[in-house]
């Protein structure tokens, strides 16, 4: 009976692991998330993993083959033999798929609000949304330092400011 499992990918060896598995006759699924950022001054897009170090495997047939693979740190196991991932969870993943990246929901913030700092250092201060980063964190412009700087926060720390 084929199923959906997961397959844990040795760090910077993504590429390799997906292409050696491949090779070896499974369907993989590296779902992945479009993240803009400022690189030597230029806006760029780049695809990361929506679950960094992992990727889904379709098994027909020869699970353990998959865990000696290049790049590959073995499979979610459950005792002796590897997790399955429903086909839902799949499928609701591919459905959020735009342009060959996973679209989440909208964050409660908008480039440009005008937000609040909610705790740490800077509790109190008034700040500008400028975009959010993997791993839940906000970044804000704050007026500090003679002129605008770039800080990045826990999103739980920051809520909107309505005028």
């Amino acid at each position: 009976m084929a199923f959906w499992t997961a397959v844990r990918l040795q760090p910077n060896r993504t590429a390799v692991a997906l292409h050696c598995l491949q090779l070896r006759g499974f369907t993989v699924y590296c779902p992945r998330l479009r993240e803009r950022r400022v690189r030597h001054g230029r806006r760029v897009e780049t695809l990361l993993p929506l679950f960094p170090g992992y990727a889904f495997l379709w098994v027909v047939a020869g699970w353990w083959e998959a865990r000696w693979a290049p790049g590959t740190l073995g499979l979610i196991m459950d005792g002796l033999t590897p997790t399955k991932v429903p086909l839902a969870v799949i499928e609701e993943i591919r459905a959020r798929e735009r342009n060959g990246a996973v679209e989440l929901p909208d964050h409660r913030f908008h480039y440009g609000d005008r937000v609040k700092i909610l705790a740490g250092p800077f509790r109190g201060h008034l700040a500008i949304y400028a975009g959010m980063s993997a791993r839940e964190r906000v970044a804000v412009m704050l007026q500090i330092l003679g002129g605008p700087q770039r800080v990045t926060l826990a999103e739980r720390d920051v809520e909107a400011v309505t005028s």
